[in-house]
């Protein structure tokens, strides 16, 4: 089994592109998605312990979360070592999931891959990219996203040209659609031919 770790910077099309996989019925794990659950679930009062005020009816309120955290390494550190253990265990148990039902590649859909050096856990990395006015107009575009919050969240992640250096793959998304789909379709073969040798 090829396990693919997918990553790239904020507004590069990661969702897009993971859903190209899902619909060519590839099994994807997203690190958010899974956050996402997890701040609802098991993590929600290990983050309330240690940031009071931070939840609401059992459940993480991500702006009360970001306001406690946002700018604040320490603060920041301290909600790592909460989630990210919790969201490694899910990683391991879709791994092994995987493989039980006989997968030839896997993607893991990891936003913050390099800086958490995933890279290490993963066959070969798909990197997603698209010209920086691309990406700043796509995140711009989104509900409360402001440029200060833009460039803080940049300011967290590997610039994009290096993350296209240490790249097995590299998809630009800046083309359309279709023109993703077609890489991204290309790409799967070649890597189920690979995993097959």
């Amino acid at each position: 089994m090829i396990v693919l770790g997918l990553t790239g910077s904020i507004g590069m099309g990661k969702s897009t592109t993971a859903q190209m996989f899902l619909d060519a019925g590839i099994p994807v794990y997203s690190a958010d998605d899974t956050v996402h659950r997890l701040y609802k679930s098991a993590a929600a009062p290990l983050i309330e312990q240690a940031f009071p005020g931070t939840t609401n009816s059992g459940e993480v309120d991500r702006s009360k979360l970001s306001a406690a955290v946002m700018g604040k390494p320490k603060a920041l550190q301290k909600l790592e070592k909460i989630v990210h253990p919790l969201v490694r265990n899910e990683e391991n148990r879709f791994r092994r999931e995987a493989k039980e039902n006989g997968a030839e590649l896997i993607l893991l859909d990891i936003p913050l891959l390099f800086e958490t050096a995933a890279e290490n856990r993963v066959d070969k990395v798909l990197v997603v990219t698209a010209p920086e006015e691309v990406q700043r107009e796509r995140v711009l575009a989104r509900p409360d996203m402001t440029v200060e919050k833009l460039d803080a969240i940049l300011a967290r992640q590997i610039p994009d040209g290096e993350k296209r250096k240490r790249a097995d793959f590299v998809l630009d998304t800046s083309h359309g659609l279709e023109a993703a789909r077609a890489d991204v379709l290309e790409l799967i073969h070649s890597l189920v031919d690979m995993s097959a040798d």
